[in-house]
């Protein structure tokens, strides 16, 4: 009798646990797929944490990782580990080593803008709570030829002068160099008035955002109220561009064609340069009106004439990227999409006689 009763308690067992089994494996199922995203979604969250940043962002700062190391004051194979387990969660290389420098990535500047971001958050925290409030502030970094018209660059970047939540660092120097920072992610956009050779390991690209008449400017005491636009070039000593300059091909053309031996007072490759030559009586200068445009309005310059099919165009010269600027898109969006102004014609320039 007992041993009947022992064998039905144990198939009534066996029922129970198959019963419960086949009831509860839906939602053990669906619980087992909560803990598994919760846990990827945790882990991700840990992996990427501030000491990853906060080295990353110390090293590209430092351009190396000894100096980065010391003022950290840990040893240089933890921020080598660091940034290792950063570049493991990112999926994407942060640095690329020449000789003793670490130069950032395309991945590795844009990683540095958000980690340069989230921490001035914090401070923006603290100073917040501490009553002493800050503001975040977007960067964008321009190069400009050394020798590129002031009064162009201000027209370009005249949308973002002003704005509380903007930073504009600008770079001058030669296009050689300027183009270097811009390949390395160090700049966003160069300004230039000549387009750099392309080619597949270089692939620039040229954005053609504004573009000047060049003119023949210069004291009223030089000009007189009789010369002709030719005579005053066959007259008059010049101060022209260099030679290496789209103008001074041009201006060389004419020469050519109207058998004038120019007397050049000056070669200048620096427009300001050419500026203060000019408004000092040295000569009468070949120049975009833009570049004197103050002296033009003011009396001090007058502009005798508009050399016939002869303009100065400026460029916006950028390389494509995956992450690019917003604020760089935002100026070449307005330059070149301008109602009724088309891609190459000025914005800025003084209207026709």
């Amino acid at each position: 009798m007992k041993g009947m009763i022992s064998k039905g308690m144990e198939g009534l067992s066996e029922a129970i646990q198959s019963y419960s089994v086949c009831t509860l494996r839906p939602l053990l199922k669906r619980n087992t797929l909560f803990r598994h995203y919760r846990s990827v979604y945790m882990n991700d969250m840990n992996q990427l944490n501030l000491h990853h940043l906060r080295y990353f962002q110390m090293v590209a700062h430092e351009g190396n990782l000894t100096r980065a190391a010391e003022r950290l004051n840990v040893s240089q194979s933890a921020v080598s580990a660091q940034i290792r387990q950063l570049e493991e969660r990112l999926g994407h290389s942060l640095f690329e080593r020449r000789g003793r420098t670490l130069l950032l990535t395309e991945a590795g500047r844009v990683a540095l803008d958000h980690a340069d971001a989230i921490f001035a958050v914090a401070e923006e925290l603290l100073n917040t709570l501490r009553e002493r409030p800050s503001g975040r502030r977007q960067v964008l970094r321009v190069g400009s030829l050394a020798t590129l018209s002031r009064n162009f660059q201000i027209g370009f970047l005249q949308p973002l002068l002003g704005r509380d939540d903007v930073e504009v660092v600008i770079r001058s120097g030669t296009l050689g160099d300027l183009l270097q920072n811009l390949e390395a992610h160090r700049l966003d956009v160069v300004l230039a008035n000549i387009v750099p050779p392309r080619d597949e390991a270089t692939p620039w690209i040229s954005h053609a955002i504004a573009e000047q008449p060049v003119s023949l400017v210069g004291p009223p005491q030089r000009i007189g109220k009789d010369s002709s636009f030719e005579a005053l070039l066959a007259r008059e000593p010049l101060i022209l561009p260099t030679v290496e300059t789209s103008i001074r091909s041009g201006v060389d053309a004419l020469f050519d064609r109207l058998h004038i031996r120019p007397r050049i007072a000056a070669e200048v490759d620096d427009m300001a340069m050419i500026r203060l030559l000019v408004r000092e009586g040295a000569g009468l200068a070949v120049v975009p009106p833009i570049v004197v445009e103050n002296e033009l309005a003011g009396g001090q310059l007058v502009e005798v004439g508009r050399f016939p099919n002869l303009k100065e165009t400026f460029y916006a010269v950028t390389l494509t990227r995956r992450f690019p600027n917003p604020l760089l898109r935002e100026l070449l969006a307005g330059k070149l999409n301008r109602p009724g102004n088309p891609e190459g014609a000025s914005v800025w320039s003084v209207p026709e006689k």
